[in-house]
C-alpha cells in the first residue's frame, strides 16, 4: 500500500491540530495588534473632550481678563499638539478623523494670535464653531475606538468558532476512523484468543488501522492455513522420499553408462534419454564445442517453443560442453540436473581419454614395428646399397659395358625402395598428442606448413565423437600423406583441406591448385597413392582422386561414422 495512504489518520489529526494553533496564533496576533492600536485612544479622547473645556476656558478668561489667560493658553496648545494626536497617522485610521484633526490644528494656528493680540472679540466669536468641531472629532474618536472593540470581538468570537469546530470534527473523526475500528480489532483478538482462527475483521478504509485489518486479516488466513497444511506435510514428505528415490535411480543409470568399455555416441543418447524421463524435462540437447572445429551435438525428445535452459559442462575448471534442456511444470530438481550434468562432463573427459589411451596403444604398436624394420629390413637395405655401390666401382675398372644398364635399375630399386621404407618408417612413428581430432589435425598441419612456402588452408567440422581411435590414426596419416604428396611433387601455391559430416558419413577433401597429373598414368616405384587407398580401407572407406594436367587435384575420402 502506497505511503499516501497509509498516513491519512496521522495527517488528518496533525492538520486539524495544525489548524487549530494557526486560528490561535491569528486571533491572539490580531487581538494583540488591535488592543496595541487601541492603547492611547482613551488618552486622545479624554485630551480631546478637555480641548472643548480649555476652549470656553479661554473665552472666560477674555471676558474677564484673568491672568491666567497665557497659562491656560500654554496648555491648551500642548494638549492639542499631544502625542497621542500624532498617533492618528497611522494607515488603519480612517482618513476623516484625521482631517479632523487637521482642521481644528489649523483653526487653533488662526485663532491663536488674536488671543494675544487687543483684539480678542475675534475668538469670543469663533469659539462656538471651535467647540462644535472639536465635538466632531471627539465622537469620530469614540466612534473609531468603539469599531475597534467591535472588531476585536468579532475576532474572539471567530477564532472560538473554528477551534470549537475542529474540536468536535476531530472528536467524531476520532470516534469514527479509530476508536470504532480499535474496538473491532480487540472482538477479533478476542476470538483468536478463543481458537477461531479464520474470523476477520470488515474495516473498509484505506488508512492506518485499515491497513492493520488487513494484515490482521491476512494473518488470521496464514494462521488457518498453516494449520490445514499440518496435515498434508506427511504426504508432501513421502512425495519427496519417492522422489528423492527416483532420483537416485536416475542418477545409478547415468553412472552405470559411464562403466561401458567403450563411451560412445550412444552411451551419451542413453544418458539424454534417462534425461528426458525426469518429470518436468521435455528435451534436451548435449553440446560439445571443439577448439579446432567439429562440434558434435546429440538430442533427445521432443522440442516445443518453449526457452531453452543451460547447464556448462566442467572438469577442473575447463569448459568440456553445455547442457541444454526445456522444462514445463512441475518444475525439475535443479541438484538433480546439475549431477546429471556433472556426469556428462565425466562422460566427455573420459571419453576423450579413451581415445587417447586407445591412440598411445596404436601409436606403441607402431612405433615397435617402425624400431622392427629399422633394425632389420633397413640396415638389411643400406648393407645392400653399399654393396651395389661396391660392385657399381668394381665393374666401371671392368669396362662392363653390358651390365652397366641392370646395375642402374639395381641401384634404382634400392633407392626407391629404402625411401620408401624412409617414408614408413615416419609414418609409424607419427605422433598424436591429442585425443580431439581437429586438435591433431591441427597440429599436424602447422608442423607441416612449417616445412613449406605453399599456403595450407585446413577448415574442420567433422566431431571427435563418432570417430575411433583406429579411424582418427588412418585418417589423420591418410591426410598427411595426401599433403605431402602435394608438397613434393604439385608446385601449388595453396593447399586446401576441407572435413564435414553428411549425415551419418564424414568426408574429407585434400584440394591443390598445382600441375596435376594423369592418374591414368601408372608410375614406378611410387606407391603414395596405394598407401593411402590400403588406409581408406581400413576405415571402411572411399577413396577419390580427381586430377587433371596444370588444373590440380583432389583427393577426397567417404567413410561412415559411428563405426
Amino acid at each position: 500500500m502506497k505511503h499516501n495512504k497509509t498516513s491519512i489518520l496521522t495527517r488528518t489529526i496533525a492538520q486539524v491540530m495544525l489548524l487549530i494553533v494557526m486560528i490561535s496564533i491569528i486571533t491572539t496576533s490580531l487581538a494583540l495588534i488591535t488592543l496595541s492600536s487601541s492603547l492611547k485612544d482613551a488618552e486622545a479622547v479624554n485630551i480631546a473632550g478637555s480641548l472643548r473645556m480649555q476652549s470656553y476656558r479661554l473665552a472666560y478668561d477674555i471676558e474677564t481678563n484673568s491672568p491666567e489667560l497665557i497659562e491656560h493658553l500654554d496648555k491648551f496648545s500642548q494638549s492639542i499638539e499631544s502625542p497621542s494626536f500624532k498617533s492618528l497617522d497611522q494607515w488603519f485610521v480612517p482618513d476623516d478623523i484625521e482631517d479632523y484633526y487637521e482642521d481644528i490644528r489649523l483653526q487653533w494656528l488662526s485663532l491663536q494670535p488674536s488671543l494675544l493680540s487687543d483684539n480678542k472679540q475675534i475668538y469670543l466669536n469663533k469659539v462656538s464653531l471651535f467647540v462644535d468641531e472639536i465635538d466632531h472629532f471627539v465622537f469620530r474618536l469614540q466612534e473609531f475606538s468603539e469599531r475597534k472593540l467591535q472588531l476585536l470581538s468579532l475576532i474572539g468570537a471567530l477564532g472560538l468558532s473554528l477551534i470549537v469546530f475542529s474540536s468536535i470534527f476531530i472528536i467524531f473523526f476520532t470516534q469514527r476512523k479509530i476508536v470504532s475500528p480499535l474496538h473491532h480489532l480487540v472482538a477479533a483478538s478476542h476470538a483468536m484468543t478463543k481458537g477461531n482462527y479464520s474470523v476477520q475483521v470488515d474495516l473498509n478504509s484505506d488508512n492506518e488501522l485499515g491497513q492493520l485489518g488487513n494484515a490482521f486479516n491476512h494473518m488470521t488466513r496464514q494462521v488457518d492455513l498453516s494449520y490445514r497444511e499440518l496435515e498434508s506435510r506427511v504426504e508432501d514428505k513421502t512425495k519427496k522420499l519417492s522422489q528423492a528415490n527416483r532420483s537416485l535411480m536416475i542418477l545409478y543409470q547415468c553412472s552405470q553408462q559411464l562403466s561401458a568399455s567403450q563411451l560412445d555416441e550412444q552411451a551419451f543418447k542413453n544418458i539424454l534419454d534417462t534425461f528426458t524421463n525426469i518429470e518436468g524435462i521435455i528435451s534436451a540437447r548435449l553440446i560439445v564445442e571443439e577448439e579446432s572445429g567439429g562440434d558434435w551435438e546429440i538430442t533427445s525428445g521432443e522440442p516445443d517453443e518453449s526457452p531453452w535452459s543451460l547447464q556448462e559442462l566442467c572438469i577442473d575448471g575447463e569448459q568440456l560442453g553445455y547442457l541444454l534442456w526445456q522444462e514445463s511444470l512441475p518444475c525439475p530438481d535443479q541438484k538433480l540436473i546439475i549431477n546429471i550434468s556433472n556426469i556428462l562432463a565425466r562422460g566427455i573427459f573420459y571419453n576423450q581419454a579413451q581415445k587417447q589411451t586407445h591412440q598411445l596403444i596404436l601409436l606403441e604398436e607402431r612405433s615397435t614395428i617402425a624400431r622392427e624394420l629399422h633394425d632389420s629390413l633397413a640396415q638389411s637395405l643400406s648393407y645392400l646399397k653399399i654393396q651395389t655401390t661396391l660392385l657399381k666401382r668394381q665393374l666401371e675398372k671392368c669396362d662392363c659395358i653390358n651390365t652397366s644398364t641392370t646395375l642402374v635399375e639395381l641401384d634404382e630399386g634400392l633407392k626407391s625402395a629404402y625411401s620408401q621404407l624412409r617414408g614408413l618408417l615416419n609414418t609409424f612413428r607419427l605422433t598424436i598428442n591429442k585425443a580431439h581430432f581437429g586438435e591433431a589435425l591441427q597440429e599436424i598441419m602447422t608442423t607441416l606448413a612449417s616445412q613449406t612456402k605453399i599456403n595450407i588452408h585446413l577448415n574442420n567440422e567433422l566431431p571427435s565423437l563418432p570417430i575411433n581411435a583406429q579411424q582418427h590414426v588412418h585418417l589423420l596419416q591418410l591426410i598427411r600423406e595426401a599433403t605431402l604428396n602435394a608438397i613434393k611433387h604439385s608446385k601449388a601455391d595453396n593447399i586446401i583441406i576441407t572435413c564435414f559430416q553428411e549425415g551419418e558419413q564424414g568426408c574429407i577433401n585434400i584440394e591443390d591448385d598445382g600441375v596435376g597429373f594423369d592418374p591414368t598414368e601408372e608410375k614406378i616405384n611410387h606407391y603414395g597413392l596405394r598407401i593411402m587407398q590400403e588406409r581408406a580401407n581400413c576405415v571402411h572407406g572411399k577413396l577419390s582422386i580427381t586430377s587433371e594436367i596444370d588444373n590440380g587435384c583432389t583427393v577426397n575420402v567417404m567413410f561412415p561414422l559411428n563405426q
